[in-house]
């Protein structure tokens, strides 16, 4: 039973995984975070990166060797572009008053 729950644990150890901002990690906290994604993949990224820029879209991720749309499909949610404390947020309008 001990083994199970051992094996339970390291296996969805990418479920709880946080999602990663693809313009600023580096290969390693890529491969770390992202389902299916070695070392090898991930530093992919980080060299397309470097050598042309940000990404902006997930579609942008089709022009790394080695991902394609299924791969894109299955980290669609785990992909930031930015990071959510830089990132402006809207504010609502409020009310008018009287």
């Amino acid at each position: 039973m001990r083994k199970l729950l051992i094996l339970t644990i390291l296996l969805s150890s990418n479920i709880f995984a946080s999602p990663v901002n693809i313009n600023t990690a580096d290969a390693q906290k890529i491969a770390d975070a992202l389902s299916g994604f070695g070392l090898k993949k991930a530093q992919a990224i980080v060299d397309y990166r470097t050598k042309n820029g940000e990404f902006k879209t997930l579609d942008d991720l089709n022009k790394v060797s080695g991902i394609g749309d299924k791969t894109i499909e299955k980290i669609k949610f785990d992909v930031l572009f930015s990071d959510a404390a830089t990132s402006p947020v809207p504010i609502a309008p409020t009310p008018a008053t009287k």
